[in-house]
């Protein structure tokens, strides 16, 4: 067992770096396993004159320190595992490091690595400590100017900003030379040189500059980046159009990397991306790839000004440039792909991921208080969370005063590391309005319960809801306060009529009571329309007033939630026992009824067929009994497709499109009903649907038809599963972004020899374990998406997950640790299941070489 016990860095003790470094020089000379790193750094000294000069630099081979020119002896400064240390120092002078790496060594994937015989870098949130010694904190900025050096198979030599010279060097090498005019935080430096292709295009700013695009991929790969560079355009337009912000450099360029702990990183005019979040065509990427593509290359290039130009003062306040820029993809995904379907899907992912989170042992504020390793920080309440945040500030505030609050926040802050409290003022003095009550979504943790009753007076034609808010206690914070909560609510008549509007009611106390007048008749309430706060809702509604909204609410969010929470409330009966058959037959007519609704789109029909995922459902029972949520979801679902056969089948071959595959989100929707289709109708694998099911997938005409096809196979299990499966991977094998996919499509297999088959498959010949994207098709999907069997009653599903977090803790801290959260939710399942969770748990927390990472997140889970 560990015998040391890492500190913790808190906010409380934030002290500014006592020196500037005001110019960085970086030289490279790259090789795969003794790379030299020469670091010249221009330094003034800005806090007390006894103050050392203190570096991060973690797994660095010291060659040399110099001040001014002048070699320092051994005695002259400090070296450990973590740090370079100097005292004795001028008010000004100018430092040389020299040291030496080894990037192919490097499977950890942070900091200078090999990936695919490329060298490339991820420096956020810690990494560029193991490229040179330097103060690896956010709030120190400075200009940077790179020269990089290299053998000539290395075709390309990038880093960030604009390139200002290149040649030849003797014994076939060549060099490039990097600057970047605005100054950075080491976070965001970027390096990458390969052997790659380019795409190549451009872009005319709104003041009427050209600035050069560049996607760097694979040999042979350049057409499959066409998509994100279309998707960078259409971005950077938006961006200018929406929040008034132009680029900045005359050049942009993106790369895609098989090896990657992240999806991307939004490095200076250098964004890295996770290959499978930038390359696509319709062969070998489904609909669902090409929405995240416009999705995260729309994100890494709003972080040029919610990020880049604007940092983050510590990354205490990472919620300040993530959060901001989840809500600014957002609203660039609702204007490409439609408000209600992209505002359900976000909503959906809030449920799935950050609800659970704020549940748990691992619940946290959005700006936290306290972290042992950052990188633990990159969760769903600081991206997720973030955004709903902004969300809520600019619905509280309207549009405009939100757009002078975020134009004021470009202005003011503009090439500074600055807080939320800075973030937030600019908005309170843009508007005019006090925020101070506003900020505790930022420092409290948890989900609020909102409780809406209402009460009618036929005689007065006056109708009273009375809203109440409370949150549950979160690990160090039992007592919480009220917060400002948006609730946007709309009235309707028994049949579906408007009898009022959206207002959005501002409840910023336990308790609040709303009165409105001019209530023609006993009302239907539509509360939290659009989703208008990250809370919980529950009103005294009956479930003939959902069927009222199921059907006729105007607020399609509304429309579907209405949906869900009847099929949610039928699973749960069922589940503790109690079936009720005939409210599921009701369900299955309305649901009917809303599918063959002319007026609405089929992606949002898609969505309506999806019942409450299992881990949503698992968040709604205490405790959870994941096999029994299954059965109850499985019952229904065949109940619909019983019930609704006739209708899926006709709807499935209509959807069917004979026509060229197009990306966009009206013929993406329709491939979205087709295969929503089949993933009911496999609930009832009789000859005709099982018929249907197979030439679904063998007659494909693109990946999402291969998918959709694929996963109710797999789903009925037996042959059907095992031929579709071999068949895939013959043809695909060669293909590692869709041979991910196979893996993960078994990781969802529901069938109970499911974790066999999964342990089976951690010895494949292509599973490749240092690949995070592997990793996680394979072990994060069976322990997140498939509870069934990941919960089996013997323990084995945990025992498993513990497995893979140990061996790969050895080796890439960051991608266990991102492991660890299934079993850290143990508490909220049945006693027998809690206990089995628990000793893994344990088990993990107690191997004597554990990294920081892990033994964070095991230890918090463990209380």
């Amino acid at each position: 067992m560990r015998t040391d016990t890492p500190q913790a860095v808190r906010l409380a003790d934030y002290r500014p770096f006592p020196f500037t470094i005001e110019t960085t020089r970086l030289v490279f000379d790259l090789h795969p396993s003794q790379t030299r790193v020469k670091a010249e750094l221009a330094v003034r000294r800005t806090g007390a004159k006894d103050e050392p000069l203190v570096l991060n630099g973690e797994r660095l081979k010291l060659v040399s320190v110099a001040v001014d020119g002048e070699g320092l002896s051994a005695n002259q400064y400090v070296v450990d595992a973590e740090r370079l240390t100097i005292p004795d120092l001028p008010d000004q002078f100018v430092l040389t490091t020299e040291v030496e790496i080894d990037p192919s060594a490097n499977k950890a994937l942070m900091g200078l690595y090999m990936s695919g015989g490329r060298f490339c870098t991820q420096c956020e949130a810690e990494g560029f400590r193991t490229i040179t010694y330097f103060p690896d904190r956010p709030d120190v900025l400075s200009r940077y100017s790179v020269r990089i050096e290299a053998g000539r198979e290395f075709t390309h030599l990038l880093s960030n900003g604009n390139l200002v010279g290149s040649g030849a060097l003797e014994d076939n090498r060549f060099f490039a030379e990097w600057e970047d005019p605005f100054p950075k935080p080491c976070y965001l430096f970027a390096l990458v040189a390969g052997h790659l292709d380019v795409l190549a295009d451009k872009f005319l700013t709104m003041s009427g500059r050209e600035v050069a695009l560049r996607v760097f991929v694979d040999p042979g790969q350049a057409s499959r980046a066409a998509y994100a560079l279309d998707s960078l355009k259409r971005a950077m337009k938006w961006d200018e159009e929406a929040f008034g912000r132009e680029y900045d450099l005359d050049l942009f360029m993106i790369v895609a990397v098989r090896d990657f702990n992240f999806g991307a990183m939004e490095n200076k005019g250098l964004n890295i991306f996770n290959s499978s979040l930038l390359l696509a065509d319709p062969e070998t990427a489904t609909d669902l790839d090409y929405e995240r593509i416009e999705a995260v290359v729309a994100h890494e290039y709003f972080h040029n000004w919610t990020g880049n130009r604007i940092t983050c003062r510590d990354w205490f306040q990472l919620c300040l440039k993530e959060g901001f820029t989840v809500f600014r993809d957002q609203s660039f995904s609702a204007d490409q792909r439609g408000a209600t379907v992209q505002r359900i899907k976000d909503v959906r992912a809030l449920r799935a991921r950050q609800f659970a989170e704020d549940a748990g042992p691992l619940a946290h504020p959005v700006r936290p208080s306290s972290y042992m390793k950052i990188d633990n920080f990159y969760t769903a309440t600081i991206y997720e969370k973030g955004s709903e945040i902004i969300r809520m500030l600019k619905t509280i505030l309207g549009a405009e005063a939100f757009r002078k609050g975020s134009d004021l926040y470009f202005e003011r802050h503009d090439g500074q590391a600055t807080t939320v409290e800075a973030f937030i003022e600019c908005f309170a003095e843009a508007s005019g309005r006090d925020l101070s009550d506003f900020f505790g979504w930022y420092e409290q943790a948890g989900t609020p319960a909102v409780t809406i009753e209402t009460a009618y007076d036929a005689d007065a034609q006056a109708v009273t809801l009375t809203l109440t808010q409370s949150t549950a206690p979160t690990p160090g914070q039992p007592d919480k306060k009220p917060l400002p909560i948006p609730i946007a609510i709309g009235l309707l008549s028994e049949t579906g009529a408007v009898l009022r509007d959206t207002e959005v009611v501002l409840l910023d106390r336990n308790t609040l009571t709303v009165r409105w007048d001019n209530v023609a008749s006993e009302p239907v309430l539509s509360a939290l329309r659009g989703f208008s706060a990250p809370v919980n809702l529950s009103t005294d509604a009956r479930p003939a007033e959902r069927y009222v909204l199921f059907g006729s609410d105007p607020d399609l969010f509304n429309r579907w939630e209405a949906g869900q929470t009847l099929a949610r409330d039928l699973i749960l009966a069922r589940a503790a026992g109690a079936p009720d058959e005939v409210g599921e037959e009701r369900y299955a007519d309305a649901l009917g009824r809303a599918l063959v609704d002319d007026a609405a789109e089929p992606a949002f029909k898609a969505l309506l067929l999806a019942l409450p995922s299992e881990p949503d459902l698992a968040l709604m029972s205490e405790p959870a009994d994941p096999p029994a949520l299954h059965e109850a979801r499985n019952a229904l679902r065949t109940r619909v497709a019983v019930h609704l056969g006739d209708l899926l089948r006709r709807l499935h071959g209509e959807m069917q499109s004979d026509a060229e595959f197009s990306a966009s989100a009206e013929a993406a929707g329709r491939r979205a009903l087709r295969n929503a289709c089949a993933e009911v109708l496999c609930s009832d694998p009789h000859a005709d649907n099982l018929e249907r099911l197979t030439a679904h997938f063998n007659t494909g005409r693109n990946m999402t038809d291969a998918m959709g096809g694929l996963f109710p196979l797999v789903t009925i299990g037996g042959p059907a599963r095992d031929l579709a499966l071999s068949k895939f991977h013959r043809a695909w094998r060669n293909e590692p972004l869709v041979l991910d996919k196979w893996f993960a499509v078994q990781g969802r297999d529901p069938n109970e020899d499911a974790l066999d088959r999964v342990i089976a498959l951690t010895k494949h010949e292509d599973f490749e374990p240092t690949n995070p994207n592997r990793l996680r098709a394979l072990v994060s999907t069976f322990a997140n998406f498939n509870p069934a069997r990941f919960h089996d009653p013997s323990g084995a599903g945990y025992r498993f997950l513990a497995d893979q977090i140990l061996a790969v803790d050895g080796f890439n801290p960051m991608t266990a640790a991102r492991l660890v959260e299934p079993l850290g939710n143990w508490r909220r399942y049945k006693p027998e299941l809690g206990k089995l969770m628990r000793e893994q748990l344990e088990r993990v927390a107690a191997h004597p070489d554990l990294s920081k990472n892990v033994l964070e997140l095991a230890t918090k889970a463990l209380g």
